[in-house]
């Protein structure tokens, strides 16, 4: 009796321990679970979205630019000739504008035999003609079937003048010969003379005449006889 009442009032005992025990667990997993769940409401917070603040509009494509309506005889630049003295010459490349004549409006360059094609008239003279005088020549010539043509001439490029520079410089090749020029400006268009050229002897050479060019003297205003200027064909030598 004794064993079974010592057991007995042992037994209340056990009971009583395994509870405080389980209690003890059941509050830690409560404290756990608050944790995670503030945890999880801060950082919900966190992320959403500022009261107030709207999203970003993506970049919009811009739209590419609208065509020029009239064409490409709008963007023409002519070279920087003189219209009533500069002589046109075979492979110069010329833009005809007839206004509001597009049949007639056209790039054209100059044959060998000096010649330009153009629609209904045929072949016009147009080497040793100024733009001037081949515009007059056009207009004259397409009165026949236009009532008043209003018609301009463009020299576009130059190819038919050209200078060449060859020797001791950083560029050499040919040049055009678009406007008036002097071997000195000739030769500002070089990009300089290498270490050893001999800038007191250069040769331009015109056919079978040799004309001597002293860089040093020239640029200190001296002698400036010889600074020539260049005709088409010209060739300056630097050695």
């Amino acid at each position: 009796m004794l064993l079974l009442g010592s057991a007995l009032v042992e037994h209340p005992d056990h009971r009583s321990i395994l509870t405080a025990e389980t209690v003890k667990s059941m509050h830690k997993a409560k404290s756990d679970f608050f944790t995670l769940a503030l945890a999880a409401a801060i950082i919900t917070i966190a992320c959403a979205p500022i009261s107030g603040q709207t999203k970003p509009e993506p970049a919009k494509p811009q739209s590419a630019a609208p065509p020029n309506p009239a064409g490409p005889a709008a963007d023409t630049v002519g070279a920087a000739v003189d219209p009533n003295k500069y002589l046109i010459g075979p492979e110069d490349v010329l833009f005809i504008k007839v206004w509001r004549e597009n049949d007639f409006t056209l790039p054209v360059a100059v044959r060998p035999d000096g010649k330009i094609t153009m629609p209904l008239i045929g072949e016009v003279q147009a080497a040793s003609e100024t733009p001037m005088q081949l515009t007059k020549a056009l207009t004259e010539l397409l009165t026949k079937y236009i009532n008043n043509p209003d018609v301009t001439v463009f020299v576009t490029e130059v190819r038919s003048k050209k200078y060449y520079i060859i020797g001791e410089v950083n560029r050499q090749g040919p040049f055009p010969l678009v406007t008036p020029t002097t071997v000195l400006e000739a030769l500002s268009n070089a990009g300089g003379f290498h270490e050893f050229a001999n800038t007191k002897k250069i040769k331009i050479l015109r056919g079978d005449k040799v004309f001597n060019f002293n860089y040093n003297e020239v640029t200190r205003a001296k002698h400036l006889e010889q600074n020539l200027y260049l005709e088409n064909g010209d060739k300056i030598i630097v050695r």
